[in-house]
């Protein structure tokens, strides 16, 4: 198995003085989402995960952000406006203050420009796809490509740097650059790894796994319990949060020999039970919380019945949520979404499922 060594650090990002900034213009950038199949649960300051993940990038469920910039006289505050579909939504601001005020150091033009940021998703809100994922990768892309313009970076530092730049704004956003597969955070048999962006996962994976689909139904698409940070926040003083920590270390190693040899049963294993641990940690932290809803089991449950009964490598996996993920190879489509009818959308809140599969990565829009 290859090694690889990551010099880079947090100062190979900053930039040196600018020169010749554009007066105005737009740009655009389409970001997928992704899904994690060794979760990274628990994080660190700045941003830092405090385990290694690994995640397939989607394909259409994706946010599509144009950034328009002008120049402006005041350089002592950041400006802009955010929408969403085209309506105005102060009520990201804060969150969007917050991103700025983090990557300022390596994009001081920020306060030289008014932004208009207006982004839209190709999916529902709160559907179980992870907004913040593609909306921070959209625009960390956007802003990054400004800085593109008038400076010499090339492409391997812009797509680095561009992650680099998505996960101070929402640590999965990091994988959502990229695709087909992602690993965000140091491990050691992964020379290569950094926790401060993600990198293309290096390793030979079997071609099965190229084209898998994702379809996510949507259980239950009300706001959440408990936020995404207050579960990361409560891992720290958890009684599991070190063995759970190893156990996505070793399932990193174990996924390699996998995805090479293009082994389904051992990877349906290993995704699942990342799946379950991520959720058994929700269940034991102090306070304690349960995300996951009676459809949610039901679901799990005729998955199970489902591929012992036809063998079909069909499996599950879940985000910090209720709604479930189906992973299975392309070759399957057609009887996974058949069972999915059968038996599965009575599950579904107003029987709604969302299709994809794994993609290739962002997109700049001309």
């Amino acid at each position: 198995m290859p090694k690889f060594e990551c010099w880079m650090t947090e100062k190979d990002f900053i930039p040196s003085d600018y020169q010749d900034l554009r007066e105005n213009g737009s740009v655009t950038w389409k970001a997928p989402s992704n899904i994690a199949l060794v979760k990274y649960w628990g994080k660190k300051g700045n941003q830092i995960p405090a385990n290694p993940s690994l995640s397939f990038t989607l394909d259409t469920s994706a946010t599509t952000t144009t950034l328009s910039f002008s120049k402006k006289e005041d350089s002592k505050d950041f400006s802009f406006e955010v929408k969403l579909d085209g309506e105005a939504k102060p009520d990201f601001a804060p969150k969007i203050q917050t991103f700025f005020e983090r990557v300022e150091t390596y994009l001081p033009f920020l306060k030289s420009y008014h932004f208009d940021i207006d982004t839209s998703n190709s999916f529902p809100h709160s559907s179980g796809i992870a907004s913040s994922a593609s909306g921070m990768a959209a625009l960390s892309l956007c802003l990054l490509d400004l800085e593109w313009q008038f400076s010499d970076m090339d492409v391997d530092h812009f797509d680095k740097k561009a992650s680099f730049l998505a996960r101070l704004g929402s640590g999965s956003a990091c994988r959502s650059i990229k695709g087909r597969m992602v690993q965000w955070g140091s491990h050691p048999s992964m020379k290569e790894s950094t926790d401060f962006f993600g990198v293309p996962y290096p390793y030979p994976v079997d071609a099965v796994f190229n084209t898998f689909q994702d379809t996510i139904l949507l259980v239950h698409k009300g706001q959440k319990q408990v936020s995404s940070t207050v579960g990361h926040g409560l891992m720290h003083g958890h009684p599991f949060a070190t063995q759970r920590f190893e156990q996505a270390h070793q399932h990193l190693d174990d996924l390699a020999p996998v995805l090479k040899a293009g082994d389904l049963d051992a990877f349906i294993a290993i995704v699942e039970r990342e799946a379950l641990t991520l959720h058994a940690m929700m269940m034991s932290s102090s306070p304690y919380f349960l995300l996951m809803k009676p459809g949610t089991l039901q679901i799990i449950e005729k998955i199970w019945a489902y591929r012992t009964e036809k063998r079909v490598p069909v499996c599950f996996t879940l985000d910090a949520g209720a709604n479930v993920h189906m992973l299975y190879p392309e070759k399957c489509k057609v009887e996974v979404l058949q069972f999915i009818q059968d038996e599965l959308v009575a599950h579904c809140e107003n029987g709604q499922y969302i299709c994809d599969q794994v993609g290739t990565g962002a997109v700049k829009i001309s």
